[in-house]
């Protein structure tokens, strides 16, 4: 099985807006921590964070043939956390290239950076 032919690492932040805009069938996941959260976050993304992430597997399991894109604050703990779940059988995970920080660049200005 493995992973699907040349799913790349890295998906970039139009390419997410995108798939929420068109209703597409995908789990939006937010690996920071609850605090970062509170701060600021994409709507309809379910936090879990990085240090739990290891504990709270079995939410993710519905996912597991489904597609799963993984943001952070710049996008380093969302790679982490895409290997890890590629590596625990998650088939179709990709990191969202530039984390929230990126996001409230390009997609919306109106949430807040820190």
């Amino acid at each position: 099985m493995g992973q699907p032919a040349n799913i790349p690492l890295e998906i970039d932040c139009k390419s997410v807006k995108a798939k929420l805009d068109s209703k597409a069938d995908f789990l939006l996941l937010d690996c920071r921590e609850a605090d970062e959260y509170q701060k600021v976050h994409i709507d309809k993304a379910k936090l879990v964070p990085m240090s739990v992430i290891q504990d709270r597997a079995g939410e993710l399991e519905a996912y597991k043939k489904k597609e799963i894109v993984v943001y952070c604050h710049h996008g380093g703990r969302s790679l982490k956390v895409t290997h890890w779940l590629r590596s625990q059988g998650f088939t179709n995970v990709q990191s969202m290239a530039g984390g929230i920080d990126l996001w409230s660049v390009d997609i919306d200005p109106k949430l807040s950076r820190y």
